[in-house]
């Protein structure tokens, strides 16, 4: 090689390092700032956006990674789709026909037609009236299931269509008054939230027994608003149930009392001094507290006032917030709950409780917004996101059998790959930060059952998302706890392969004295 003047004179092999290092800072001066130029025109772009008042940036996309490790199908069949149930046959009609003398019968043509007939019911009840012989009036008592004048067939109508047809209470109006059914708006909504108590109860009831049968637990929160003010709306669910709770809240402490399933107890036990002794909490303060273990609370006012007795400085947020959450996690733990359950999440950190698994998705996801400056850097992130395709690929097939003595096995390969170092700092950085996650990443290994991606809990959120964005946010109490407990009901009647019309006329009393649908808690429970 000639000098860089143009000399033919050959350069030496010290000169040519020298050349080689000087080029090669060149070039990475110049990616760091091709890079800064690109970050400095997303933002000027995203300003000017803003500026003219135009949509903002679109997120990244979800990550491919469990598409596309679905196993192919092979066989020609079809699913079978919704409308592929039985009907059942309310009315058979035979319809005759002129025919020649002398024909011979062959039997029936049959044809099915669906139809529905919806038409408004106005009934004027005439209640006898009855004047005993001491003076006093009996009159007839009206039939049950009236809501302010109108049936539990409205009632359904208005539940059914609002929580599952995410029709606004607006439009819910204008419907019922079209078929000739005079309503008012503020009825309508009467009929929404109003007197809920028993689906409340039923709600409760199916929290309590997914805790205490479900094996794992996948959980999300999405954003909500209250009353004009921002909160947030925690899922809770798992294979055959779901439940919604929004508060203000997305803390530690608000998860741990989401899951005592609507108890306020605070327990002092060996769960929660074991809880505590995994926090920055000083040893003196753990000393005071043993000496109450074995205790019950029953409210928080009455477990403050025991920490003060004990000199402990309640005033002290971060401290507070600690023996808080240790002694909801011994009333958890006290009342038989989240004995072995796994929850699976995003790796927020508030879910960080009890035996945790990450989903993989999520943790591949984070390959996915890495924004490489150079062909080298995009090629080295590719390589390694093939690479997790690969292994994720191999554990949903082992999680279908599992075989003894394949954990070692996936247990090296994840360290060869998350393990590796492409000389790409963020990306290295990404795969050491993963590495430290690799008991959680591997829970399946320990426990097959669980799944490896919290999908289900996003696709029961966005049914959340759908009406927040549709009907905007709630005002009243009563508005958000219906909002929860039918969105809530309405999913678990869906993953126990039941109807909610027809849950909703069981509970409302339109199927007779016997209803079709047992508590759904028993089904969750049974589904064990």
């Amino acid at each position: 090689m000639t000098s860089p003047g143009g000399s033919a004179k050959p350069l030496s092999q010290k000169a040519l390092r020298l050349l080689v290092s000087d080029l090669a800072g060149k070039i990475d001066r110049l990616e760091h700032e091709v890079e800064q130029l690109r970050l400095d025109n997303q933002v000027l772009k995203d300003e000017i956006a803003r500026l003219k008042n135009l949509p903002p940036r679109p997120s990244f996309n979800p990550s491919g990674m469990e598409k596309a490790t679905q196993p192919r199908s092979t066989g020609p069949g079809r699913r079978p789709g919704r409308g592929t149930k039985r009907d059942r046959v309310t009315r058979e009609v035979t319809l005759q026909v002129e025919v020649p003398p002398g024909s011979r019968f062959k039997g029936y043509k049959t044809l099915v037609r669906r139809d529905l007939i919806l038409a408004a019911e106005v009934v004027r009840y005439k209640r006898e009236r009855w004047l005993t012989p001491n003076g006093k009036t009996i009159i007839a008592p009206m039939p049950p299931g009236l809501t302010g004048g109108y049936g539990p067939g409205v009632r359904r109508f208005c539940l059914a269509l609002h929580t599952q047809g995410q029709v606004t209470t607006e439009r819910l109006t204008d419907l019922l008054n079209g078929i000739d059914l005079s309503i008012s708006k503020r009825q309508v909504v009467r009929l929404l939230t109003s007197d809920l108590e028993l689906f409340e109860r039923e709600d409760h009831a199916i929290l309590q027994a997914g805790l205490v049968s479900s094996p794992y637990l996948t959980v999300d929160d999405t954003g909500a608003r209250h009353a004009r003010r921002p909160g947030v709306t925690t899922q809770i669910g798992g294979e055959r149930f779901t439940v919604f709770r929004t508060s203000r809240s997305k803390s530690r402490l608000n998860f741990l009392s989401l899951l005592r399933a609507g108890r306020d107890e605070y327990v002092v036990n060996e769960a929660a001094l074991d809880y505590l002794r995994r926090q920055p909490v000083e040893a003196a303060v753990t000393a005071r507290l043993t000496k109450l273990q074995g205790q019950v609370f029953h409210s928080q006012m009455e477990w403050w006032q025991h920490l003060l007795r004990c000199s402990i400085n309640i005033f002290d947020r971060p401290l507070l917030q600690s023996l808080d959450e240790a002694a909801t996690w011994g009333a958890l733990r006290h009342h038989g709950l989240m004995e072995s359950t796994v929850v699976v999440s995003d790796d927020a950190g508030q879910f960080r409780v009890a035996t945790h698994a990450l989903c993989w998705v999520h943790a591949e996801r984070h390959l996915e917004k890495l924004m490489p400056a150079s062909p080298k850097q995009a090629k080295a992130v590719e390589l390694v996101r093939e690479a997790i395709w690969c292994f994720y690929r191999s554990l949903k097939l082992w999680k279908q059998s599992p075989a003894l003595g394949a954990e070692r096995v996936f247990r090296q390969q994840f360290d060869k790959i998350f393990g590796l170092r492409t000389g790409y700092k963020e990306l290295d950085a990404l795969l050491a930060r993963l590495a430290r996650r690799k008991d959680e990443l591997l829970r399946v290994l320990e426990r097959p059952e669980i799944p490896l991606h919290t999908n289900a809990s996003e696709n029961d959120l966005r049914a959340c998302v759908i009406k927040r964005k549709i009907s905007g946010g709630t005002m009243s109490a009563n508005g958000r706890l219906a909002r929860d407990v039918m969105l809530g009901l309405l999913k678990t009647c869906r993953k126990l392969g039941l109807s909610f019309f027809t849950y909703l006329g069981d509970r409302l009393g339109l199927n007779g004295d016997q209803p079709r649908i047992p508590p759904l808690a028993n089904l969750v429970a049974q589904a064990a």
